[in-house]
Formats: C-alpha cells, structure tokens, sequence
C-alpha cells in the first residue's frame, strides 16, 4: 500500500474517530496533553508504555480511559513483593472431573493491561511480562497461548529512590517503548478537577470512540507512513551520537533506532500525516531514549544527556 493510500484510510475512515478519540481521553486526564499523545503514539505504534511517577498523579485514570475510549479489555494487576509469575500470566489445574490440566488464564489475558507499581514486584515475577510483552504469547507447561490482539501494557512504576521497589533490568525497560511522566497538574486543571465528579463515575460513563477493527487498522496503517531516506539518516545520527556522547557509559542500541522510528511514524499518523518529519522524532527522542541510556556517574539525569544529544545532531 502506498502512502498515499494509508493518508486515505486514515483521513476517509478513522481520522475523526482518533481526534475524538483524543480529545475524550484529554477530558478525563486534565492538563496533560502532550503526555495524552505520547501515550495514543505509543499504542498505535504497537509497544508499551511505562509510566514513572509518584502515586495519585493520573497514571490509573489514563489507563482506565484509554481502554474505555478504545473500546479495550481491561485488566489491573498490583504488583507487590509476594506476587507469583503464575499470578500474571496463569496457571494449569488439574481437575478430577476430565482427569487432565485446565489452563487458567491470568490478567495478562486481556487487551489493556495495567501492571501497577510494577517494580514492587521482585525481579522474577518483573521477568514473566517479558515473552508476553516482546511476542504477544505465554508458553507455559510446554503450550503456547496467544494474547488478545491489541495487546497493550502499561506499566506504573514509583521513583526508585522510594522503598520496596526494585529497580527493572534493562531488558525489561527495553520492553518499553516509551517512557513518561505525568507530573503535578497546573492550576487550572486541579481545580477543575477538585471542583467536577468522581472520575472513576465519569470513566464508568464514556462511550468508544474506536472500533477494535479500527484501532487495528490504525496499527497497521502506521507501518505505511513515509520516512524519508534523510529522516532515517538523521535518526542514525542520533544514534550514532548517542554512542561517542559525553557522560553516556551504554548508548543506543539498533533496536531503540527502530523504536524511535517507529514511533515517529506513529506520532505523524495521530497527526494526520501520511510522512514523518524531524519534529516527529524530537518530540519522542527522550520518552523512547532516556530509559534506555546508561550514563556515566548514577547522579547523571538520563533527560538532559538526551536534551544533550539533540543539540549535538543537526537536521540536514
């Protein structure tokens, strides 16, 4: 399919329905726009999501409204110190009845999955998402089980300087796609929000605005979007900086390059474009690249080594 094509199918069938889309998810998570789009980027471009914030910032509201915007299943598992893998992603039975194993499926088993304080969770039970979240299936007892489609998680995690938490290992975070924050809301959105409703009575409420088909059309539209070849040189570039950069110990790896891209298709896409620009890539380049740097003193903010590296490339 050409890109022309993919702009068609977006503008003709789904465009309106991702900008109302949108504008509902806006209208629960007050004041957080740019965070909003990151987070609709992210499930379009088929990844996951990690969420880094202290508690009672909006992390559960957004993913709650996403899935009942979205029209998705959902599921909520809180992550603790005596969580078991099999508690994720389920368990064989043996019944008495039929004389053999009956798998029984854990919340994993849904479309929007939200791994809550997922690194109060020891690393084992941190480790179980993993095949999940990279190939969209469970083996377990010698079976594989495929997960729903689309299957979307994101993850809460509080600072890791908080106690009880232990830190995810990079190749878990490499599992993300992007990686945010919430922050406090500004003025006027806390006091909208002290003065409406509950916001879990307004999520109860909302209505969808996508179809499943249309979200998976979306996906799939995404992979059509154009990246120029001097697009893909500039993100080589920021790779390659990233990699001889001061005060970055572990640069980034292909797989973040093909994240970035990725992404920045998806990004062009909510927009309503058929190509992706520069500005598409400068936009997520810290969400998807700050997790996944490794910088040189512990002290160091991985943010600003990213600020730091998009100042170094220039966009020819």
């Amino acid at each position: 399919m050409s890109a022309n094509a993919s702009n068609s199918i977006l503008t003709d069938l789904h465009h309106q329905a991702l900008l109302d889309a949108k504008a509902q998810i806006n209208s629960m998570v007050l004041g957080k726009s740019h965070e909003v789009s990151l987070a609709m980027t992210c499930l379009l471009a088929g990844g996951h999501l990690l969420i880094e914030d202290l508690p009672g910032l909006g992390k559960t509201t957004l993913a709650r409204t996403m899935a009942a915007t979205l029209g998705l299943d959902f599921q909520r598992s809180q992550f603790t110190a005596d969580l078991l893998p099999s508690d994720i992603l389920g368990v064989s039975i043996f019944e008495q009845a039929t004389h053999e194993f009956r798998f029984h499926p854990g919340p994993v088993f849904t479309q929007l999955l939200l791994a809550d304080e997922i690194n109060r969770a020891p690393p084992r039970t941190q480790s179980a998402l993993l095949e999940a979240m990279a190939e969209q299936q469970v083996s377990i007892d010698g079976h594989t089980h495929k997960l729903p489609e689309p299957f979307f998680v994101i993850a809460t995690q509080n600072p890791v300087d908080l106690a009880g938490t232990f830190a995810l290992p990079d190749s878990q975070l490499d599992r993300f796609l992007l990686r945010l924050k919430l922050g406090y809301p500004d003025t006027n959105a806390e006091r909208e929000m002290l003065s409406g409703d509950d916001r879990r009575h307004m999520i109860a409420q909302l209505s969808p605005k996508l179809s499943q088909p249309q979200l998976l059309s979306l996906q799939h539209a995404v992979t059509q979007v154009h990246a120029s070849v001097a697009l893909i040189n500039y993100v080589q570039a920021l790779m390659a900086e990233s990699r001889r950069h001061k005060g970055v110990r572990v640069g980034l790896s292909p797989r973040a390059g093909l994240s970035l891209l990725h992404g920045a298709k998806a990004y062009a896409l909510l927009e309503g474009r058929q190509h992706a620009l520069p500005t598409d890539v400068q936009v997520l380049f810290v969400a998807v690249a700050a997790h996944r740097l490794v910088p040189e003193a512990e002290a160091d903010s991985r943010e600003a080594l990213c600020q730091s590296i998009l100042t170094a490339v220039t966009v020819d």
